[in-house]
């Protein structure tokens, strides 16, 4: 089977026009071109997570699509998950907004036929303030909340969370007000928060939805919503905050979808690492984010303040878990790796890299333009500089003008974006084409090393990845210096991949700093 690589590529921020967070500027579906798909495939990617596609609230109008109110929209393109309209995609991402979804089946389309698979985002949570009240494309399709009884605060028959007699007080720089342009009486519960005051800091810009822990309509409505996508041809779901959701609800959803849809997988951000194996063996996820786990431990370990033990510790603890877990160093949730917040400098990057993506088969996730060494760090409309990029304005980031006329033409990147390009593609074909690393098994080398030459376990990181007739040796230094080591080889590591050899003593490896080596052995 395929090693599962996902490429996360927001199509909005791949643009070239320049920057300012008021003027509408978007990448577009059209822009998904063989030549993009090829660049992927060359990578090594085998799957293309398309980020802020389902129509979400914005504050311009497009033919047909009229704006949100500003109040209720963050930034000026807005958050892709504040969903307006489950059935449609957004319109500034067409070249004929009146064909919008015809040109995102024949982005399917180009994708399968490149041997690629597809992802799209389940907000299942919240949806957007204003969802509904503009309109829907599907004329037979009630609109969440539309036949709730808003003199309660909760039933279960109801869409939504209610406020009774209190309108919805919105915060702004001069502290809390009830919003001008926009009104909403009896106030809903955002997504995060029960207030009908949300705070700055809240996702004010959207409506928690009201699920039970018993089959109700809404579990219908939202079951009709995954299927329609089924439909058109997306392959999967990465399911957004889905801790915030009852779980019985997605057992009852992805149990329901896979009688009809087999292959189609569902991706769960999940943040509690306790609840790790009921989300897969009782609810039934194909693959949950590991943020938790190796994330943090890696981060932790490139600020300095970690260990590499608790790489062995967090992959040890997962068990029969482990092909489950979705890694990675970078989402659009997560500080870019090369930005002031985290690594400074995406060179220092590769040890946590092959940590991450050659310790195992996990699937592995990389952030469009994390791989020529996006830093994160112009400030942005709505989320200022923050390490992150916006997913809240028009924007074109660093990366984007350089990746694209590179993608393009061959030409527009720097020697240092080159070279990193060429080193992550290096890491990712390997891990997706070499046997010992796509399906091989993994044996920990650090338990036996605690003592040997020049190693430091508290900085380095050795395993074993192979298949009977092909074994490597992995070392990760996470320290700011050169390495120089000796790593012991016990027999029975060799017996973990079905060879008959005696132990071995590696002698004087020398390990960049931040990096590693992969040797056979």
């Amino acid at each position: 089977m395929e090693r599962m690589l996902i490429y996360q590529f927001m199509p909005r921020l791949w643009n070239s026009i320049g920057n300012d967070s008021a003027e509408p500027r978007s990448g577009k579906f059209s822009d998904v071109d063989e030549g993009f798909l090829g660049y992927l495939r060359d990578m090594g990617f085998s799957h293309l997570w398309l980020t802020g596609v389902v129509r979400h609230a914005t504050t311009v109008p497009f033919e047909g699509c009229p704006p949100s109110e500003e109040q209720v929209v963050k930034g000026k393109a807005g958050s892709p998950y504040a969903i307006v309209d489950y059935y449609d995609v957004n319109p500034y991402m067409a070249d004929n907004v009146d064909d919008r979804m015809g040109e995102f089946e024949s982005l399917i389309k180009r994708v399968h036929d490149s041997g690629l698979k597809l992802l799209i985002d389940f907000v299942p949570n919240h949806v957007a303030r204003d969802y509904g009240l503009k309109g829907l494309v599907r004329k037979d399709v009630r609109a969440l909340g539309a036949d709730d009884d808003r003199s309660v605060h909760w039933k279960p028959g109801n869409d939504f969370f209610y406020y009774p007699g209190q309108a919805l007080s919105l915060p702004s720089q001069g502290g809390m007000r009830v919003a001008s342009g926009y009104s909403e009486m009896p106030a809903k519960a955002s997504g995060n928060c029960f207030s009908p005051s949300p705070g700055v800091n809240d996702w004010y810009e959207t409506v928690r939805i009201n699920y039970c822990d018993f089959h109700t309509p809404t579990w219908d409505r939202m079951y009709d919503i995954v299927r329609y996508w089924c439909l058109k041809g997306v392959d999967g779901f990465r399911c957004d905050m889905v801790e915030m959701v009852p779980w019985q609800f997605f057992k009852w959803l992805i149990a329901r979808i896979k009688e009809e849809f087999p292959k189609v997988v569902f991706v769960a951000e999940v943040y509690s690492r306790e609840q790790y194996r009921h989300y897969v063996e009782e609810v039934g996820f194909d693959f949950l984010y590991d943020k938790s786990g190796l994330y943090d431990s890696l981060r932790a370990l490139v600020e300095g303040h970690g260990t590499a033990r608790s790489i062995t510790w967090s992959w040890q603890s997962l068990g029969d878990l482990q092909p489950h877990m979705l890694n990675f160093l970078e989402n659009h949730d997560e500080q870019r790796f090369a930005s002031d917040f985290f690594g400074h400098d995406a060179g220092r990057s590769f040890a946590a890299l092959a940590a991450g993506l050659l310790l195992n088969t996990s699937p592995y996730m990389v952030y469009n333009g994390e791989e020529i060494g996006e830093r994160g760090m112009d400030c942005e409309g709505f989320s200022g500089r923050d390490g992150r990029t916006t997913i809240f304005d028009w924007w074109t980031p660093g990366y984007a003008p350089s990746l694209i006329e590179w993608i393009r033409t061959g030409k527009g990147l720097t020697d240092k974006e080159m070279a990193l390009l060429e080193r992550w593609r290096s890491a990712l074909r390997t891990a997706s084409l070499e046997p010992a690393f796509s399906r091989g098994g993994t044996f920990d080398l650090c338990y036996c090393n605690e003592h040997s030459w020049g190693f430091d376990p508290e900085r380095q990181h050795a395993f074993l990845r192979g298949v009977p007739e092909r074994v490597y040796l992995v070392v990760c230094n996470f320290s700011s210096d050169k390495a120089c080591l000796d790593v012991n080889i016990p027999r029975e590591a060799f017996c973990h991949f079905g060879n008959d050899r005696g132990s071995e003593v590696i002698r004087g490896i020398s390990v960049p700093a931040d990096d590693y080596v992969l040797i056979p052995v």
